[in-house]
């Protein structure tokens, strides 16, 4: 084997690993939606946690990118720890399918049928048709079809690079020698787990050996013991992505390790009694792309059988190890930058996130109309908490969108996205409104100033309509219901005649002399307040209409809505009835 030869297995491996990465993130853009459902399932079932961790695998091809997944989920609290444990069991099964994929590299025959299936054959159209999907395609879900398609043809071109390189081996005894070593279980383990630690990859680590593979030194005693090592190598990246987590996160990534050493402990002392003993003849046999495949996945479903009954007493050891603290408050990671490798998970995170805090501010406002009527100092210190906790989650949101959005997301995603980042500034104002009017009430108690019967019931009127629009609008976005984020703009415009009514009104009692300059300046500032916060309202459910038609252009959707939108000038009137009956 000359120095070109080492040159060129460098560059094959280069080109392998870098067309699995490239497969792996555009098959997790690809999949978004289907990671979303399969995850959505969870259940404390065990088998839907495995084969749901299975499923996830198989399509982004990576049980290190899973595992890191579920870290970020449990960290998150999106996943259970006892959720996990299945799901990263899954996830090791999963992680097979690649091998098989590369085994395609050592089909042989004449016939045409077999021709085809190599993957010789049949990548070059698959990197043909990659290319023009890459370059020409409008859609990001067809270039990311094509990055797919290019990734998996460099990923074959680099193995049948490397196999070729070091197809020259066969016939150096020094390395015939180096495998002999191999066949010591210890040292295959150590040798296995060492490399797939450096490229963090099991999958890779496997193609890499099975590229080693097609020299014939590689026989199944050497073979299967570097297999279970790379069960373990791989759990590198679940302990590097643990690093600054919560406590259930760490013991999600210690189930992983713990698994993995338990079922190598276990498999490696049967293997090691059993070629002791029984000395099979097939250890010593040269084994083939296949046959690494079959050991790979027999390997697996073995640590899964055998662990997967007992995945209660893994909890229970995580548990151990990584204690309760004493300490009540723990601290939580709201938005896990580890989700952000999986976009749409990331974005599924922020929009439940964005859900909590339309709730908080949509409370917080309701509250703050009932200290107009009544008013309580722990009311009014809920309302001031509730208040900065809705500025920290605009602050944490904010900055974690715009970072995903600096990722390869689909267009989808994308334009989700970017309703996020404005409503949360809409919903972030609403909390800011309910500060207001809390105020407002402070200095009504504090200087006892009373409204008059008549005022006093149109701020009653007023209330109720902004009370609606805000239980409206937060339906509208919880639930992504477009029909009644249809029905918010008009009752906006209902609120806005009711402002200029009361305000003319008010006017009227101070010419009269029935109402003070006192209570006239507060009166003017809650109904600043109460116009705005359904000004908010009205941008969150055209912000929502306006992602769901792709147009941005606010200004244009409520012209659209209130000259073209049949319902509009029915729901008007409706809501005039209901808030200004017969003008009043």
């Amino acid at each position: 084997m000359t120095i070109f030869d080492v040159l060129v297995l460098i560059g094959g491996l280069c080109l392998f690993l870098f067309g699995m990465n490239i497969m792996g993130d555009s098959l997790e853009r690809r999949a978004g939606g289907s990671l979303r459902a399969l995850l959505g399932k969870l259940t404390q079932n065990k088998a839907a946690g495995f084969l749901t961790g299975l499923g996830v695998t198989a399509v982004i091809q990576s049980s290190s990118a899973t595992t890191v997944m579920v870290v970020g989920f449990v960290n998150s609290g999106l996943m259970s720890l006892r959720q996990a444990i299945s799901v990263i069991m899954g996830a090791n099964v999963g992680t097979t399918v690649t091998a098989w994929i590369l085994s395609l590299g050592g089909i042989s025959g004449d016939s045409i049928i077999l021709q085809l299936l190599k993957p010789t054959s049949f990548t070059p159209i698959l990197a043909l048709i990659g290319i023009i999907f890459t370059m020409f395609a409008k859609t990001s879900r067809k270039k990311d079809t094509g990055m797919i398609l290019l990734g998996f043809a460099t990923l074959m071109f680099g193995m049948d690079t490397m196999s070729g390189a070091v197809a020259g081996l066969a016939d150096v005894p020094a390395f015939q020698q180096m495998f002999l070593l191999f066949k010591n279980p210890l040292l295959g383990v150590l040798v296995g787990a060492l490399l797939t630690a450096i490229i963090q990859s099991s999958s890779a680590s496997v193609g890499i050996l099975q590229a080693l593979a097609v020299t014939g030194q590689v026989s199944y005693g050497a073979a299967i013991p570097i297999i279970m090592g790379q069960n373990i190598g791989t759990c590198v990246t679940a302990l590097l992505s643990s690093i600054g987590a919560n406590k259930n996160a760490k013991r999600a990534t210690l189930v992983h390790l713990s698994f993995n050493v338990i079922g190598t402990t276990v498999w490696l002392a049967v293997f090691w009694a059993v070629s002791a003993i029984f000395k099979p003849a097939f250890l010593d046999a040269s084994t083939s792309l296949a046959g690494i495949a079959v050991a790979h996945s027999a390997f697996n479903i073995a640590c899964t059988a055998l662990l997967l009954p007992m995945s209660s007493l893994l909890e229970k050891l995580a548990m151990k190890l990584v204690p309760e603290s004493n300490k009540k408050n723990d601290i939580v990671t709201e938005l896990d930058e580890r989700l952000l490798g999986t976009p749409s998970i990331a974005l599924e995170s922020c929009s439940n996130l964005t859900i909590e805090m339309a709730d908080l501010s949509v409370i917080a406002l309701k509250n703050s109309l009932l200290t107009l009527e009544h008013y309580n100092s722990k009311l009014g210190d809920e309302i001031h908490k509730m208040e900065e906790k809705a500025d920290h989650y605009e602050d944490i949101l904010g900055s974690y969108l715009v970072k995903l959005s600096s990722h390869q997301i689909s267009d989808h995603d994308s334009a989700q996205a970017s309703k996020l980042l404005k409503v949360i500034g809409d919903f972030e104002r609403i909390s800011d409104h309910s500060v207001n009017i809390l105020e407002s009430a402070e200095e009504l108690h504090s200087k006892g100033i009373v409204f008059s019967g008549d005022a006093q019931k149109e701020l009653h009127q007023l209330n109720a309509a902004v009370s609606e629009i805000l239980e409206l609008t937060k339906e509208a976005f919880v639930h992504n219901d477009l029909v009644a984020a249809r029905k918010v703009e008009p009752l906006e415009q209902v609120v806005d005649q009711l402002r200029i009514k009361l305000k003319n009104n008010h006017i009227l009692r101070l010419q009269k002399g029935e109402c003070s300059i006192e209570a006239g300046f507060v009166w003017a500032d809650l109904l600043t307040n109460l116009e705005r916060t359904a000004d908010h309202c009205s941008n969150i459910a055209v912000c929502m209409i306006d992602t769901a038609e792709n147009n941005m252009n606010m200004h244009e959707s409520l012209r659209a809505i209130r000259k073209n939108d049949p319902q509009y000038q029915q729901q008007l009137a409706a809501y005039l009835d209901k808030y200004m009956p017969n003008g009043n």
